[in-house]
């Protein structure tokens, strides 16, 4: 799978309404066939950055997500609402969901 992080700074005066002002691109995004999950975050030193966590199938589904409408609408839109350019870190995984974090197990017992 495609893993992809990114970290957008948006403008003080807009991060509160940050999850509206994107909701329609998430939505989108969300309902792309080879996205497997598209989840954000705020957080919890600087009240402007959002993180996002996002993951797509294979390459096909991620080149799907960059040339599809919304993506482009997003990229015309969103910005006007950020401070600075998102910063990123995207790579491939060899799985397709999240694995346990073994160190810290929970007995469910």
């Amino acid at each position: 799978m495609i893993f992809i992080t990114a970290k957008f700074r948006v403008l003080p005066e807009h991060a509160d309404q940050w999850p509206e002002i994107s909701r329609e691109f998430t939505e989108a995004t969300r309902a792309e066939p080879g996205c497997l999950w598209f989840d954000w975050s705020r957080s919890l030193d600087d009240s402007a950055e959002y993180v996002l966590v996002e993951a797509f199938r294979d390459e096909d589904a991620g080149a799907a997500h960059v040339t599809s409408a919304h993506f482009k609408a997003a990229q015309q839109t969103l910005p006007q609402y950020l401070a600075q350019t998102p910063r990123i870190v995207n790579t491939t995984v060899p799985q397709d969901d999240w694995s346990l974090l073994g160190e810290m197990a929970v007995d469910s017992d």
